[in-house]
């Protein structure tokens, strides 16, 4: 099968869905598909993969996203030719994935990633809470209806797109990872590399250092429970906007010693970060499906995080991981008790790699192809329907 992918962002920005569509891109090619990934902007970056389709476009300040109405005719030629088009993003990708594949009957499948009413609060703070949700009631019921297929990588998220009165077809197929990169290896890294201690208790965060992921948060929850825990150490795998503010949070507070900013990692460095660390931490409420919290399970992190959707879909409390209540004295007690009881958090390790287990990105991706293979089969026996429909018209008149 011939797949198109369609994202408005991908390498070399890194995030969820970029790290996403490249793992199913490769999973689905390993079992004989073609996958083209159309995007936007960075015709200087050098593509390590084949079949990057780039149309330009103008950046977005540092966000990674570029802004577009089109592609060029080179990807409006070979979009034609595929058999199925996901799209990761219903903005741009997914308008223009209706502008070139519905006249050419090709299905289209649209995957929510994103909490989108909760990054338009952290991003245009200034307007009234009910704007982006109102925006959102009016785009997304009427975008999905045009798809053939939408899928939510959450039962809770599917229940969220049911809120904005999304009634299209829409099937829950979690997001995947690569198990075989992520795995418990803790004797292969060391800790002292980044100036910690072997005896020290270690938190570590992998995401984007933006406003909608609510850091500060985790970071008073971080300082309160170092007064409580004398070796407590904090990693921060990142880098976004808020990069240089959370730094000097931590210099205002006295606790800059005790955090180490990583700063920008590659793909293949994160599980070395993850295998230095004891549990996995996230304040965000902003989450669709954290792939940064799997791959923590499967080194053996267990994670503590906000209860909301998301996120508490992945963890289950007291199974593998922790979840808190929206508040920093809720998280930073619970941060404590996980920490401070040794045998608690290696029953919740155990708990967290068998949970890893059932995001293998084979497995995922065959769900995918699965949905891919019955929206292809069914277009193509409607067009013939619809062919033969014609045909009878013509000889009966």
């Amino acid at each position: 099968m011939r797949i198109g992918m369609l994202t408005d962002t991908y390498k070399p920005y890194i995030s969820g869905v970029t790290n996403h569509v490249s793992l199913n891109k490769i999973a689905l090619e390993s079992v004989g598909n073609e996958v083209m990934v159309f995007t936007f902007g960075g015709q200087d970056y050098v593509d390590e993969e084949d079949n990057i389709i780039r149309s330009p476009a103008v950046p977005l300040s540092d966000t990674g996203y570029n802004l577009s109405f089109r592609y060029n005719k080179t990807a409006q030629e070979l979009l034609s030719t595929v058999n199925i088009a996901h799209v990761h993003h219903p903005f741009a990708s997914g308008r223009l994935a209706l502008r070139y594949c519905q006249n050419n009957n090709i299905p289209i499948v649209f995957t929510n990633h994103t909490r989108y009413d909760l990054y338009a609060q952290a991003y245009l703070p200034h307007l009234p809470e009910a704007i982006p949700e109102a925006f959102l009631q009016a785009f997304l019921p009427s975008f999905c209806k045009q798809c053939d297929l939408v899928i939510a990588p959450s039962p809770s998220l599917k229940t969220l797109l049911r809120s904005y009165g999304v009634d299209a077809n829409i099937k829950i197929v979690p997001n995947g990872v690569d198990i075989n990169k992520f795995s418990p290896s803790k004797e292969l890294f060391n800790r002292e590399e980044i100036g910690l201690n072997p005896n020290d208790l270690v938190l570590i965060y992998v995401g984007r250092l933006s406003p909608e992921k609510s850091l500060t948060m985790m970071l008073r929850a971080f300082a309160g429970a170092q007064s409580a825990i004398e070796n407590l150490k904090l990693i921060i795998v990142g880098e976004g906007s808020e990069f240089d503010n959370l730094r000097d949070w931590c210099d205002r507070v006295n606790i800059t010693n005790l955090v180490r900013f990583t700063g920008k990692a590659a793909y293949n460095a994160v599980s070395g970060y993850l295998n230095m660390a004891d549990a996995f931490i996230t304040p965000s409420v902003s989450e669709v499906h954290p792939l940064s919290i799997i791959e923590g399970m499967a080194v053996g992190l267990p994670a503590i995080g906000i209860d909301s959707p998301g996120v508490g879909d992945i963890i289950e409390d007291g199974t593998n991981g922790m979840l808190c209540k929206n508040n920093i004295e809720d998280f930073t007690a619970k941060l404590v008790r996980l920490m401070l009881d040794k045998d608690f958090r290696n029953r919740l390790s155990k708990g967290a790699i068998e949970t890893s287990k059932q995001y293998d990105i084979n497995h995922t991706s065959s769900q995918l192809y699965n949905h891919y293979e019955k929206l292809v089969i069914n277009k193509n026996r409607n067009a013939i329907r619809k062919r033969n429909k014609i045909n009878i018209g013509k000889i009966f008149k």
